[in-house]
This record gives structure tokens, C-alpha cells and sequence, in this order.
């Protein structure tokens, strides 16, 4: 595609085919019927689906029935211009949560076709609930000290305190002693993970191989947590590495595929691992309008049961859980370290499909 544009001379016009498939946003050709007759790559990604299948169908194929999108193309056909608007709810029981502003443009040639542009907006949205979990995790670091010094103290005399009980009574009468000791212990545990919010330390960046990292976080959850459940990889081979840490990379991956494995059917569970490069990925952040780069994309899906409608807003939240024994932690440590470094994290869930999306910035060293 490159190729042909840089050959062109000033004047020519170059193939509308090449044009389009350099576009960042969603394009997609229409035909008479509404069969679809051409798809661009971000269309591919954006309906999570290769141009060899999307050809082969028709637009209500990939949309429920009711969707509004049908309305948009009805308003083109019958005035013979262009219709367009903003916030149209393109979701499906596939792709996930999908808010785009649409616009549908009639061609004159062939008769009866339509260009379809999409501008996905739920990616920003998301963003900006990313930076307000990010903002909640980091308030945590005063409270975390202040319990640290306020509890774990007077904890460990009672803690010993127990023990010294324990010490006096017959082994039969010592279930009591035995649940203080072990509350005891839950609880320092839960501070300790807590204390981990407060960590402002800035540490040394190098560059990662995400896949190593995977790789790695695949064979921790085959021998251990996820046992019998099929983990697949769809890997970006030519992906450059990260701008990161590589261990804090491994605990990241390490939590959401232990989430997904919690998450899983009894039987069919189903584990996949994506990455991919997104040119067109740019963040806004900080007071001066600086944009980041986040080029590097890394999906953890599984097919379980999703996470509830209601708490998917503030699944990075501290305390947020779905667990009947969970802390609600996991997932903010999740976020905070994927804030530290300078990337983003978002979830779309249905049931059936829940997919964790991590956006990272590539090592800008070679070395």
C-alpha cells in the first residue's frame, strides 16, 4: 500500500482501495442488498473479524435486528445523501460494548451502494473511567499507611497473644485460638497487598518481550490455577517490545488470566491470548495536552460467565469484586501498574465474552 502511494506523481490520484485501508477508523462498502463488498483492515478489527469471512455477509449479519445503524442506511437510501449520527449503539453479543459515531454516504456507481464510516468513541469513554479508577487506586496510599501503622501492630500482639493461649488449652479446645491466629494472618495479608498501592517509587524501564512475558504467565496457569483449560495464543510476531518491568508485566497477565480462570465454565472453558499493534492509538494526558503513544495492544478473552452489567464501570475500583472471597484488590493492582507504566486497561464483557484490554507504549531503546 505504501509502495503505491510513494510512486504516485503530483496529480494522480491515488487507488480509493489504498486510501481507505490506510484510514484508522472503520470503513465498510455496501452493496445494493446490504452484502458487504468491501471492508478495510480497522473494519477487521473492529467487528473482530477477517476480511475473508466479513465479505461473505451481509451488514444485518454482523448487527442485531433493531440495531439503529439499519435506520441510518434507510434515511440514506430514501434521500440519496449522506446520513450520519453521533453515539450509535453498534454492540453485540461478540464484539462487546461498541459506541461509534456512523456516517452512511451513497455512491453513484455501483447503483445502490453505500460507504459506511465509522468513528469508535466507547475507546475514549473508556479511557476516561481508566484515569478515574487510576485516581481512586492512588488515593489509597495514605490509607494504606495509616492502617499499616495503626493495625498491624496491635495484630501481632494479638496474634500472640492467641498464641500464648493456644499454648495452655487441650488440642480439642484450641479451634478458637487457631481461627484468631488464622483472621489474624488474613487480615496482615490484606494490608500487605494493600500497602503495595502506596508505592510511589518510580522504577527503571527496559525493553520487554511481551510474549516472553505471556509465555511465561501460560505455564504458571497450565501447572497451577488453570489446569485443564485450554489456553490459546494469537500473537503479533514483528510486535517491539515494551517500555516496562518485566516482572510487574508477569503479576499483570498473572491476575487476569487468574481472573478469567475463576470465571470459566466447569467444562469448555476457554483461555486466549492476543497481541497486536495499533498504529493509530493516542492518548491525551497531561496539563500541557501531551499525547502518548499506545501502539502495543494485549487482550486476555475468555468465555465465561462476564462480569455484571452494573459493576463493569468500576471493575478497576479498590474493593470491587465479584468473588464471594475476594478483596476487590486484584484488578486495581492491575490498573495501577499498567498506570505506572504510562499505559491503559479496559474490559468489555457479555456473557460468554469478556475480554481485558491492555494498551502499552513501545521501548523507545534498542538496547
Amino acid at each position: 500500500m505504501v509502495g503505491v502511494l510513494s510512486r504516485l506523481k503530483a496529480g494522480e490520484v491515488p487507488p480509493l482501495g489504498a486510501i481507505a485501508n490506510a484510514l484508522p477508523m472503520p470503513i465498510l462498502l455496501l452493496g445494493p442488498q446490504g452484502e458487504i463488498l468491501y471492508v478495510n483492515p480497522a473494519a477487521e478489527q473492529f467487528f473482530d473479524t477477517g476480511s475473508g469471512i466479513l465479505l461473505k455477509q451481509f451488514i444485518n449479519d454482523l448487527l442485531p435486528f433493531d440495531s439503529p445503524l439499519f435506520q441510518l442506511i434507510n434515511q440514506a437510501r430514501e434521500r440519496n445523501s449522506s446520513a450520519a449520527e453521533r453515539d450509535v449503539d453498534l454492540s453485540t453479543a461478540r464484539n462487546g460494548e461498541r459506541i461509534a459515531d456512523v456516517s452512511v454516504t451513497p455512491l453513484p456507481e455501483p447503483e445502490g451502494a453505500l460507504v459506511l464510516t465509522l468513528q469508535e468513541r466507547s475507546l475514549a469513554q473508556r479511557m476516561d473511567r481508566q484515569l478515574m479508577s487510576r485516581g481512586a487506586v492512588r488515593s489509597m496510599h495514605g490509607m494504606a499507611a495509616v492502617l499499616a501503622h495503626e493495625i498491624k501492630n496491635p495484630l501481632a500482639g494479638i496474634r500472640g497473644a492467641a498464641q500464648l493461649i493456644e499454648e495452655s488449652l487441650a488440642p480439642e479446645e484450641r479451634e478458637m485460638t487457631q481461627l484468631i491466629v488464622a483472621e489474624a494472618d488474613r487480615i496482615r495479608g490484606l494490608i500487605d497487598r494493600m500497602e503495595s498501592f502506596g508505592d510511589t517509587r518510580s522504577f527503571p524501564r527496559h525493553p520487554v518481550n511481551i510474549h516472553e512475558v505471556l509465555d511465561r504467565v501460560r505455564k504458571v496457569a497450565e501447572t497451577s490455577f488453570a489446569k485443564g483449560v485450554t489456553i490459546s495464543e494469537i500473537f503479533d510476531p514483528s510486535l517491539p517490545p515494551v517500555a516496562g518491568d518485566r516482572d510487574q508485566l508477569i503479576q499483570v497477565f498473572l491476575n487476569l488470566v487468574r481472573n478469567a480462570a475463576d470465571a470459566l465454565p466447569e467444562s469448555g472453558g476457554e483461555i486466549v491470548l492476543t497481541t497486536g499493534y495499533r498504529p493509530g492509538v493516542k492518548f491525551g494526558s497531561g496539563a500541557a495536552g501531551q499525547r502518548i503513544s499506545l501502539p502495543l495492544e494485549v487482550t486476555v478473552r475468555d468465555n465465561g460467565s462476564g462480569v455484571p452489567t452494573d459493576l463493569l464501570p468500576h471493575i478497576f475500583d479498590p474493593f470491587v469484586t465479584t468473588k464471594v472471597r475476594g478483596s476487590g484488590l486484584g484488578l486495581a493492582l492491575v490498573a495501577k501498574i499498567v498506570g505506572d507504566h504510562g499505559g491503559v486497561i479496559e474490559c468489555d464483557s457479555v456473557p460468554r465474552r469478556t475480554v481485558f484490554r491492555v494498551l502499552l507504549p513501545k521501548s523507545t531503546s534498542e538496547t
